[in-house]
């Protein structure tokens, strides 16, 4: 009772005490990355998030998110927790576009119950995408014999060094076709009576600017944490930064890599997955 009580006054402004934002920050690619390069997932991040909602007497909470996307089971699981918490502490979320909150980092910013965006932030991207490289020709200069053997047929589909078969790439399309309908239903939940676009645009996997977001009803406002939490709950806010609690170990350092790689194949998986990260980036021209 105390604690409400003391939310209370603070967000009609009788309390003594400057209203409090709770920030957590969400930036980089979303899922399991590498080593020396953790990405969102939930393993990460569920006690910053516990820790977000901890105060019960805090004005809201806020995540900033700066995010290209990744993996959309991790970025639901993520948006899945900070909405249940939000629900059983009785706290209100903002969420803030930095760069880019496209794809699986748009999905982040609709666990927000007031989601905002620079004008120049890179808003959308409402679809699913599949990348990867074929070297079938590859292994035939270089005189590579490629040796598969499997118990189920389709078991090695989609194999990179074997030609594409049309009923792989099709049981591929129908696996993409089921997330990215479990991602418009997520859109249209969460911004339900705003979107203002037709869905035939707002799906396609476009993305737009924070301006244009606005428009198609995406985003709720143009505005930074800043910004738009001192005119919220005044010129007196403060922001209280909940940071991540990683150890040296807990980064996969050399001694100890979490992903059970070989130290000395460390180098090769951090590589491989900084040129993944590097390509969800540029995808948004950055």
């Amino acid at each position: 009772m105390a604690n409400w009580i003391t939310r209370t006054l603070r967000r009609v402004g009788m309390s003594e005490q400057p209203p409090v934002v709770a920030v957590l920050r969400l930036s980089g690619p979303i899922g399991a990355t590498g080593g020396l390069r953790p990405g969102l997932s939930i393993p990460a991040l569920a006690g910053s998030i516990a820790r977000l909602f901890a105060d019960k007497t805090i004005a809201a909470a806020a995540l900033v998110i700066n995010s290209p996307g990744g993996s959309p089971v991790q970025a639901a699981l993520i948006h899945d927790r900070v909405r249940l918490l939000a629900r059983e502490k009785g706290i209100r979320v903002l969420t803030f576009a930095e760069d880019v909150s496209a794809s699986g980092g748009y999905m982040l910013s609709l666990a927000g119950d007031e989601v905002y965006a620079h004008p120049n932030s890179i808003v959308g991207s409402i679809g699913v995408v599949s990348a990867g490289f074929g070297f079938t020709k590859l292994i035939e200069k270089v005189g590579v014999e490629r040796r598969v053997h499997t118990a189920g047929e389709r078991k090695a589909m989609l194999d990179p060094f074997q030609p594409e078969q049309p009923q792989d790439v099709a049981h591929l399309e129908a696996l993409q076709k089921e997330v990215h309908e479990s991602f418009k239903a997520m859109v249209r939940e969460r911004r339900a009576g705003k979107l203002k676009g037709d869905e035939a645009e707002l799906f396609t996997g476009a993305f737009w600017t924070g301006a244009k977001a606005l428009e198609f009803g995406l985003i709720d406002g143009l505005g930074d944490l800043y910004s738009v939490c001192r005119k919220k709950f005044g010129d007196k806010v403060e922001f209280r930064l909940v940071t991540p609690r990683r150890s040296w170990f807990g980064w996969g350092g050399i001694a100890n890599r979490t992903d059970g790689a070989p130290v000395g194949t460390a180098w090769a998986q951090d590589l491989i997955a900084a040129i993944e990260e590097r390509a969800l980036w540029s995808r948004f021209g950055l």
